[in-house]
């Protein structure tokens, strides 16, 4: 059932399989970049057969509210925000904090992945567990600027320029929000090709018809100096288990496969044969059983 949580000057859309049921812990699931929470349309329901599940779309995107973006120099106004980590964390803190009001599950897709990071020791209620799905390893921040290629770091002070532009962002953004562009994308985030059908390109393109839509991208495109998901495992106790795409063509295996040895809360990495950035959605039937056995031993 899809909900609205006023959130201060905001509104957040929402909506909650199992909301009934008797348990002592509820999961959250937090999207990735375009996409919202239909994008867990195969895993909610399912799960929700042993705990409440909540999906939430971020300040941006699906139908939550999509503000005029501010950026770090920018002055502030009543109508902008900063798409930020710690912003979409607050979000998520909050939500938690007010409308879930009991321990949780967070799990994270892409993005959502280093939100639920920098969110999960912050919880009135407490986190019990942490599933990153092809976490956001963000190779372009500027504190992996020395992995980049010389190319890349000569003109990056370019790139950086034209994005703040809102000419050049809405340009862009326009050229991608349509349905055959968000296909051809898709059919490189799912390299199986499974689940890629008209249901999931109306979920990512519908949210781009939207006033507001080019401020989000606008905001997002401009996060050069964020949150790494590495400097926060440093510093988290809570178990985190990893869920990947063998074939992720973003965000690499063989990182998460060093993650797993470099940092303790990491109790274990999934991979998931011949799938993408977005196992959950492409390979669910694999990927479900996975969730359900971390969440089962939360309980």
């Amino acid at each position: 059932m899809k909900q609205i949580w006023n959130w201060g000057k905001y509104q957040v859309s929402w909506q909650v399989e199992g909301e009934k049921k008797d348990s002592s812990i509820a999961c959250i699931f937090i999207h990735g970049f375009g996409a919202s929470k239909e994008h867990w349309r195969f895993n909610q329901k399912f799960l929700s057969s042993i705990t409440p599940c909540y999906a939430l779309d971020l300040i941006g995107f699906g139908e939550s509210s999509q503000p005029i973006s501010k950026l770090s120099y920018e002055k502030e106004s009543h109508e902008s925000f900063n798409y930020c980590f710690d912003q979409w964390s607050q979000q998520i803190i909050d939500f938690c904090n007010e409308v879930v009001k009991k321990p949780v599950v967070l799990i994270g897709n892409s993005i959502g992945g280093v939100i639920a990071l920098n969110a999960s020791n912050k919880l009135d209620q407490g986190c019990s567990r942490i599933v990153l799905i092809d976490c956001a390893q963000r190779t372009m921040d500027d504190k992996r600027l020395n992995e980049q290629s010389l190319f890349m770091r000569f003109i990056r002070p370019i790139i950086k320029t034209l994005v703040r532009q809102r000419i050049f962002s809405a340009t862009l953004f326009k050229n991608a929000a349509n349905p055959s562009f968000i296909k051809k994308i898709l059919k490189i985030a799912y390299p199986s090709g499974q689940n890629i059908n008209e249901e999931l390109i109306e979920i990512l393109f519908k949210p781009t018809q939207r006033e507001g839509a080019p401020e989000a991208f606008r905001g997002f495109i401009n996060l050069f100096d964020d949150h790494l998901a590495t400097d926060l495992l440093k510093s988290l106790r809570i178990p985190i288990y990893l869920i990947w795409g063998e074939k992720d063509p973003w965000e690499p295996v063989k990182e998460a496969q060093q993650w797993l040895k470099s940092f303790e809360s990491i109790k274990s990495l999934m991979i998931i044969s011949n799938a993408g950035h977005c196992p959950h959605d492409e390979m669910p039937e694999k990927v479900n059983p996975i969730l359900k056995k971390i969440i089962q031993e939360a309980i």
